[in-house]
C-alpha cells in the first residue's frame, strides 16, 4: 500500500510476490502473481480483498484516505502492517484517524489467525531482532472481525524477500512465510474468529 508522509512504502519488493508464491504453492490458492501497488486514498482499494503495508517510518493518512481505508475494511478489507522498523510511532497514530474508538489488541496466541493454515503458538515468529523485544502481534477488532493485524519486533516483510537480500536461515524465512500464509487464509475467511 503507498501512502503519503516519507516512509518508504515501497521497501521489500519481492516479500509479496513470494508470499503469494508460496501460498500459490503451498495452499493450493490461484493469486495472480502480478503484484500491484495500491495508494491508500484510491477506489482501487476495493479491487483487493488483503493489502499488505510496510516501510521504517513517517506515515500520513489525510481525513480522505481514512475514510477511504475505513470504508474498506468495514466492507471487509483486511489490512496487514508491517512494522518494518521505525514506523510503529507513525502507524499507531495514523489508524486513529481510521477508527477513532478502536484500540490495539494484542492479539492472545490461541487466536485463529495463528492457526488459519499452520500453527503459531507462541504468536508470530521473530524474523529480525531489532530491539530484541518480543514478537508481537496487534489487531484492530471492528464488530468482532480482525480488519487489522499488525506485526511489530517482528518483521514478517522482511521474512518474505528473496534470500539475497536479508539472507535470513531458511527455518526463519519459511516460518515468516507461514505467518504470511496464515494472514492470508485468515483474511480470505472473512477476518472473523468463528
Amino acid at each position: 500500500m503507498q501512502y503519503k508522509g516519507g516512509g518508504d512504502w515501497y521497501s521489500n519488493p519481492t516479500s509479496v510476490p513470494n508470499l503469494v508464491a508460496f501460498c500459490n504453492e503451498n495452499l493450493g490458492t490461484r493469486i495472480d502473481e502480478e503484484v500491484p501497488y495500491v495508494e491508500v486514498g484510491s477506489p482501487a482499494l476495493f479491487n483487493y480483498p488483503f493489502v499488505h503495508m510496510t516501510g521504517h517510518g513517517n506515515v500520513v493518512f489525510s481525513p480522505s484516505e481514512a475514510r477511504n481505508l475505513r470504508t474498506w475494511l468495514e466492507a471487509g478489507g483486511f489490512l496487514h502492517i508491517s512494522d518494518n522498523y521505525g514506523m510503529d510511532l507513525f502507524v499507531r497514530k495514523e489508524m486513529r484517524k481510521v477508527f477513532p474508538d478502536l484500540e490495539w489488541v494484542e492479539l492472545p496466541f490461541e487466536h485463529p489467525v495463528y492457526h488459519a493454515a499452520y500453527d503459531f503458538d507462541a504468536g508470530p515468529p521473530k524474523v529480525h531482532e531489532h530491539d530484541g523485544d518480543a514478537s508481537k502481534g496487534f489487531g484492530l477488532l471492528l464488530d468482532g472481525r480482525l480488519v487489522c493485524y499488525y506485526d511489530v519486533e517482528c518483521d514478517l516483510g522482511d521474512g518474505w524477500e528473496d534470500y539475497a537480500v536479508h539472507r535470513d536461515p531458511e527455518a526463519v524465512r519459511r516460518k515468516a512465510l507461514e505467518m504470511g500464509a496464515n494472514l492470508v487464509t485468515f483474511a480470505m475467511k472473512g477476518g472473523r474468529d468463528d
